[in-house]
């Protein structure tokens, strides 16, 4: 193991940035059952930060804005043709559940629900401002042997 990595909650954390961020973090409350940790409100009412915790899980996220470090390299999904190189995975007990959930919230589903052949039950969706997310039961850190 790491000798770098902290003893804490997580040691590897998402982090996105939104257009409309707020509206972000009410979608992914509302899709996926995050729960709102710590939100910073710029005087404009972007996020300056948010931390949206799943479980013993966590997401990062805040607006895309000029005043963002590094603005000139951050591109969303839709100005590079739906592009992701990245997606958050959220391990969840009822996939099923959380898949009715995000398509009632009107996830765009990229690979509907079904059993994988390593085990589990796992989907992936677009957020509203197109991010990609998958969605599984299979517990990486279960003993698979």
């Amino acid at each position: 193991m790491s000798t770098f990595a902290k003893e804490c909650r997580s040691t590897v954390i998402p982090g996105l940035r939104y257009r409309d961020a707020p509206a972000a973090i009410e979608w992914l409350c509302r899709a996926f059952g995050f729960e709102k940790h710590a939100v910073y409100p710029n005087p404009d009412g972007s996020i300056a930060h948010a931390q949206l915790v799943f479980g013993n899980g966590m997401v990062m996220l805040g607006s895309v804005n000029k005043g963002t470090p590094n603005a000139e390299r951050i591109r969303q999904p839709d100005e590079v043709g739906g592009v992701e190189t990245q997606a958050p995975c959220l391990i969840v007990s009822d996939c099923d559940g959380i898949y009715a959930m995000a398509k009632a919230a009107g996830a765009e589903m990229v690979m509907e629900i079904a059993d994988m052949g390593y085990g589990g039950r796992a989907f992936a969706c677009r957020d509203p401002e197109g991010h990609l997310w998958s969605v599984g039961s299979y517990d990486p850190w279960a003993d698979h042997a």
